[in-house]
């Protein structure tokens, strides 16, 4: 046979064992085609500078938060519905918002990583660590672990991806002055990490008042873009909420700021592909016979903005930790014992378990 006519057949034969390309499809083709990129929110049409100016001071640094916005929260700048839905339109077309076959919605879900907790027992039961784009709520009573898990993750999250981190910072919102950096020190250096490096990339805020707090997470989408911030951090969400409003007459008002803080903490963590943590604190109900009598604060709005909730509680003796899967949108419930030591966060040993189950 002719050289002439072996090369086709050749030709054939790598094509049969080359991968299918994949087609998209003209709905996803028709967002890529539409899809602009808007670096800065100046460059959004229709924003000159003195919009700009007025958006900065109501939160709005960068194009990601301000496509998570809604056109009343752009009444204070003093634009029109019209224009301020069109301000809005513009960003949202610029990171791709758009209606998408769930066939695609499982492609982009790929973005989504998980953050290891320190404890491969905890990992197991939140199918492999903490969600990005979500928020994950660990709740108990004092001295639990709540603050010592907040600690963990700061660590975490700087490691690389192949021990189970983002190689990303921190943002750490602090309501009850409970963050130690000695405690940061200590659990860096068991992970092996540069002490000084770790601090580095931790940015802190004090949070003095609930609105305080509400503004410190308005205004931190461009710190967290600049940072390259990875894991948001509010330790603890109610505190101050529970402290200043006080009485059945300002629940609603309460329940209203709580809704809107938290709705923007995952608005962050979705513009930024962020694993947001949030800790809770809880109230007894001594009128309950049955069932455990804890219950943490927020009632269903919080419940039902947090994604993951964990609920943490202390054994009868030592540095044991109870971590039980109470929520989660695809998850079933699911209870594992880990410790907190020197360390940090760390799996219970199977002599440790033993002796437990003896107690």
């Amino acid at each position: 046979m002719s050289e002439d006519t072996d090369m086709p057949i050749e030709n054939s034969e790598n094509a049969e064992k080359a991968e299918p390309v994949e087609e998209k499809s003209e709905l996803v083709l028709r967002m890529e085609e539409n899809k602009k990129k808007y670096e800065f929110i100046e460059d959004l049409p229709g924003v000159g500078p003195a919009t700009a100016a007025k958006l900065r001071e109501l939160g709005y640094h960068t194009v990601e938060s301000l496509a998570m916005a809604t056109s009343r929260e752009l009444e204070p700048v003093g634009v029109s519905e019209k224009k301020a839905f069109q301000v809005i339109e513009a960003a949202r077309s610029s990171i791709g918002i758009a209606f998408i076959r769930a066939d695609e919605l499982f492609k982009m879900r790929k973005t989504v990583v998980r953050l290891t907790s320190g404890s491969k027992a905890l990992d197991k039961i939140l199918a492999g660590g903490l969600e990005t784009q979500t928020i994950t709520e660990f709740y108990g009573e004092y001295g639990s672990g709540k603050s010592q898990m907040c600690h963990q993750l700061c660590i975490n999250v700087q490691l690389p991806p192949e021990r189970g981190g983002l190689n990303g910072g921190v943002l750490y919102i602090d309501t009850e002055n409970t963050f130690r950096l000695e405690r940061i020190i200590q659990m860096a250096r068991a992970a092996g990490l540069d002490p000084e490096q770790a601090v580095k990339n931790i940015i802190y805020a004090e949070a003095y008042t609930s609105d305080h707090q509400m503004f410190l997470l308005e205004n931190a989408d461009e710190i967290i873009k600049a940072n390259n911030i990875k894991l948001i951090i509010v330790d603890s969400l109610t505190a101050h909420f529970r402290s200043e409003y006080v009485g059945r007459e300002t629940l609603a008002s309460r329940q209203q700021k709580l809704n809107k803080h938290m709705h923007k903490l995952v608005a962050l963590a979705r513009a930024f592909n962020a694993v947001a943590v949030v800790t809770n604190q809880v109230m007894s109900k001594p009128d309950q016979f049955f069932g455990d009598a804890i219950h943490p604060i927020g009632g269903n709005i919080v419940g039902h903005t947090s994604h993951t909730r964990v609920y943490l509680r202390r054994a009868s003796h030592g540095p044991i930790r109870i971590a039980r899967l109470v929520s989660s949108p695809y998850l079933p419930e699911g209870e594992e014992i880990l410790k907190v030591t020197e360390n940090g966060i760390e799996d219970v040993t199977e002599e440790e378990k033993a002796s437990k189950n003896k107690r």
